[in-house]
Order: structure tokens, then C-alpha cells, then sequence
């Protein structure tokens, strides 16, 4: 039983485009692992930018700057 958490800042991700990660990625596991997909979990968690940091530094704040 394959569990995937894919974690993401939150950032405009709509319905239909979380439905398609979902569905490649159980796809991706069934096709290259043999999973079943009737088992796969998919988790998505999207973290405020604000809540994620890099070097040192808020995304929110490096996305100000353009990087």
C-alpha cells in the first residue's frame, strides 16, 4: 500500500490540477512499481508560503525578490 505526501506551498492550485497530480501519480506507481491503484494514497499538502523557509528566509519573501 503505497502512501505519497506531496507537500507544496499554497499557491492557486485548483481542484482539477490536484485531481491530475493525484491521478499521475498513482498512475506513475502502477505503471513503474506494479501498484495497486486501489490502494494508493495520495496525500497533498499545501503550506502557506509564509510557513515555508529557505536559506534562511520565508518563500513569501524570496518570491518578493523575484527568486
Amino acid at each position: 500500500m503505497p502512501y505519497v505526501n506531496v507537500k507544496i506551498t499554497k499557491e492557486n492550485l485548483t481542484s482539477e490540477k490536484k485531481k491530475a497530480l493525484i491521478k499521475g501519480i498513482t498512475e506513475l506507481l502502477q505503471n513503474l512499481l506494479e501498484k495497486n491503484p486501489q490502494t494508493t494514497i495520495i496525500i497533498i499538502d499545501e503550506v502557506e508560503t509564509d510557513n515555508w523557509g529557505i536559506g534562511g528566509e520565508t518563500v513569501t519573501d524570496r518570491r518578493k525578490r523575484g527568486l
